[in-house]
């Protein structure tokens, strides 16, 4: 596994010199690329192993080169095929220095938080570190999908706008991506607060996973829902310091999140005894007091402007989720899945899930942007 270190890194790095370039779709397709690899190579040749899973450490490694390859391709469409030199008095190479490590530590602080939930969640009743990763698989998926696509795109966007000194532009860019993030969180919190277990038991629900799991993982879905508006509103506030160079500022916040975060999973798991709910907990408001952080410093700075919170935008986001609440509560879906199959799950989950789009699509479409 350890050449993946290397390779993930290179990948990564060519997808950010597309990115500054307008260039997303190929980074976007990687993974996906990448996962089928890993999928296909597991089906067709993982049973050739004793040890079955040695295939997908051998299939990362394989697919890294093989994505680095296909990277080549648009780097030197761009003229921007990166040629190593060694030159550390470079005056650009002791900039992005600079600039990197304080981000390195701000995003190494995320999965700190990560290893320090699990070494809480080890400590509690077994089950604990299942239940808690289950949920946040679960709500990874929109903070995956939508916010950090919106935070990849705004990046360059508002780097070029701040280069240029178009202060106008750039508060545009931030107020959209902001609205657009808020669209898409505060519906995704109450269908991940509401049919967490209807999530649950049709995604995880078989084998060894029994219904008295789907139920204490739900808790812990409902808890980190709460916290998901800001765990996406960080993926729009720190590209607005990123763009300006300013890097220390999302670090500390991130460490003072990552420091409240110790403590409250203390507080709330152990000397409360919530368990690994107080956990998700405990995260999310972390998240929250990041975020407000970011958002107040950024206000204080006159690039985002507070507005009226009655206007049109929030009014009809706000009829178009109490209509979600009430369907997903009182509608024809909400039935009980641990008797169903997991296909007549599958469809009631869908039909769920579909028409909550097409509700807060229809309350909403006029008012996106404004």
């Amino acid at each position: 596994m350890f050449p993946y270190l290397g390779l993930i890194s290179l990948v990564a790095f060519a997808g950010g010199i597309q990115n500054s370039h307008q260039r997303f779709s190929l980074p976007a397709a990687t993974p996906i690329i990448f996962n089928l690899c890993i999928i296909l190579s597991a089906f067709s040749v993982g049973c050739l192993f004793s040890i079955p899973i040695v295939i997908a450490t051998q299939d990362e490694v394989f697919s890294f080169i093989e994505f680095k390859n296909i990277k080549l391709a648009p780097l030197s469409q761009i003229d921007r095929l990166p040629i190593p030199k060694i030159g550390m008095s470079n005056e650009g190479v002791k900039k992005v220095f600079i600039l990197m490590f304080p981000a390195i530590i701000a995003g190494g602080v995320a999965q700190i938080n990560l290893l320090i939930d699990t070494i809480f969640a080890s400590l509690l009743v077994t089950g604990s570190p299942t239940w808690l990763y289950v949920s946040d698989r679960l709500i990874q998926f929109p903070l995956g999908i939508f916010a950090i696509a919106i935070g990849t795109v705004l990046l360059p966007t508002l780097s070029r706008a701040n280069q240029r000194g178009d202060l106008v532009l750039y508060k545009e860019q931030l107020r959209k991506s902001q609205r657009l993030v808020i669209f898409l969180a505060i519906p995704s919190l109450i269908g991940l607060a509401i049919c967490s277990e209807h999530l649950i038991s049709t995604l995880f629900q078989r084998g060894e996973f029994l219904y008295s799991d789907v139920v204490q993982a739900s808790k812990s879905l409902v808890a980190f829902s709460f916290g998901l508006p800001f765990f996406m509103l960080m993926k729009v506030l720190v590209p607005a310091f990123f763009s300006r160079k300013d890097t220390k500022t999302p670090m500390y916040a991130a460490i003072t999140a990552l420091t409240l975060n110790i403590a409250l999973n203390y507080y709330f798991a152990i000397i409360l005894g919530y368990g690994h709910t107080g956990l998700a907990l405990a995260s999310s408001i972390a998240a929250l007091l990041s975020s407000g952080i970011l958002f107040t410093i950024l206000v204080k700075d006159k690039y985002i402007q507070l507005s009226n919170p009655f206007n049109k935008f929030n009014l009809a986001l706000m009829v178009g989720s109490f209509s979600i609440i009430i369907f997903l509560l009182y509608g024809p879906f909400n039935i009980e899945f641990d008797s169903l199959s997991f296909f007549e799950r599958l469809l009631n989950l869908t039909l769920e899930v579909g028409i909550s789009i097409i509700s807060i699509s229809i309350n909403n479409k006029s008012y996106y942007w404004r």
